[in-house]
């Protein structure tokens, strides 16, 4: 690997981690807009309260590589925002 491969490297796993913390941080707006806890989140999601605190503070759930790629390829981007709301 050259030197020029490895900036490519780092610049890609910047961009990617970046895009992680940004959804990190819609999430955790969102939850306190809400009033949310992490273990309300846990128990609306049936994900272990230890398993949701660590996906909040970035322990787990990075973007899998190969989905970052694609998007790369095609040149979007993942975004979080609310959902449009249901007529009732």
């Amino acid at each position: 690997m050259s030197i020029l491969d490895s900036y490519v490297i780092i610049g890609y796993d910047v961009i990617m981690n970046s895009m992680t913390d940004s959804i990190r941080e819609m999430v955790r707006e969102s939850m306190n807009q809400q009033g949310i806890s992490t273990y309300r989140l846990a128990q609306l999601t049936e994900i272990e309260q230890p398993n949701v605190t660590r996906l909040l503070k970035g322990r787990s759930g990075k973007i899998p590589d190969s989905w970052q790629k694609i998007l790369d390829a095609l040149d979007l981007e993942l975004v979080v925002q609310p959902k449009a709301r249901k007529r009732r």
